[in-house]
């Protein structure tokens, strides 16, 4: 009997792990032979790189939840929340280490909430997530009175800076500190998904539960830590968030889960769960963020880029189908 554990290298997983990224290096190059010539500067890279940072750490989270066949709607209301409470953890005069703190503890307390709604009730994932995601947001519409929550701009210190343009005593950090912190979380869940019990039992319980449970799996507690934890992700992206606005706004980031959710397709991520990548979520919000770019480099209006865009998930999504069919025969 093969273990439910065991990792295989077929040439088809190896197909699937390199499509994302040759689909990347597709686009950009198309960008590049048809778009203007500042499309392909370093300056327009280093734009890239800046937005998608938030969109690429929330998905860390979501490649967690998807790989364990869960689904996480409440990811923009989450991002939306952690601005309100930096905000204000920052207006009532706290240090700027302890707010964005703060605000990440509020984001994974809401998807600690989600791990508890899903286990202890038996609801659906999609039905739970979905609840709180109006729950979430209105809570944040609530804590900022449904306004914005300005910052006095010798409070932000350095929370302003990590998504911001390189100045030139900086220019030797090559993209902004929220791009680097981007790099080392998407290398600290590679590392735990690969080579920890935590990331071998999140992939079997999406393969198949049932299964996981009979080897021994704590199914419930994997799935609690795994919605805080994804949600905690959101948190960082909500910071990153703020950093761009240095604001609290309680309407950002309307829709965002969509895109989240879409990085982890494109990259290769089942819905189905038991499958997903790190480098595979990174490169689809990659993908997504070099196609706006082109086509707002090109003047296009952003019709274009949804429709171009939601065609890319539906080939995704149609192709991981196909893939599951031929297995399956």
């Amino acid at each position: 009997m093969k273990s439910p554990f065991t990792i295989h290298h077929s040439p088809l997983t190896l197909l699937n792990r390199l499509g994302p990224v040759i689909g990347l290096a597709l686009i950009f190059g198309f960008f590049a032979l048809i778009g203007p010539k500042s499309f392909s500067t370093t300056r327009n890279l280093e734009t890239i790189a800046r937005q998608t940072a938030i969109v690429g750490i929330a998905a860390l989270g979501m490649t967690l939840v998807i790989a364990m066949g869960g689904i996480d709607l409440s990811v923009g209301s989450t991002v939306a929340l952690s601005t309100v409470v930096i905000a204000s953890l920052l207006q009532r005069g706290f240090d700027p280490w302890l707010a964005a703190a703060g605000g990440v503890l509020a984001a994974g307390l809401c998807g600690l909430v989600n791990g508890l709604l899903i286990t202890r009730l038996r609801v659906v994932p999609f039905i739970v997530t979905l609840g709180t995601l109006l729950v979430v947001r209105g809570a944040a519409k609530g804590l900022a009175h449904e306004q914005k929550i300005d910052v006095d701009p010798d409070r932000l210190r350095w929370l302003e800076t990590l998504l911001a343009s390189l100045d030139k005593e900086h220019r030797w950090l090559l993209v902004p500190p929220g791009v680097w912190t981007l790099v080392a979380l998407a290398v600290a869940v590679a590392l735990v998904l690969r080579y920890t019990r935590f990331g071998r039992h999140t992939f079997a319980i999406g393969s198949n539960e049932l299964t996981a449970r009979l080897c021994g799996v704590a199914v419930e507690r994997v799935k609690v830590i795994v919605y805080a934890v994804a949600a905690a992700f959101a948190g960082v992206a909500g910071l990153m968030q703020f950093s761009r606005l240095t604001v609290g706004d309680p309407t950002v980031a309307v829709g965002l889960e969509l895109d989240v959710i879409a990085a982890v397709v494109i990259g290769g991520g089942s819905l189905s769960g038991g499958e997903g990548s790190v480098l595979g979520s990174i490169v689809g919000a990659l993908i997504m963020t070099v196609i706006r770019s082109g086509c707002s480099q090109m003047g296009l209006p952003n019709w274009v880029q949804e429709i171009v865009t939601g065609g890319i998930i539906v080939v995704a999504v149609a192709l991981d189908r196909l893939r599951h069919r031929r297995v399956a025969g």
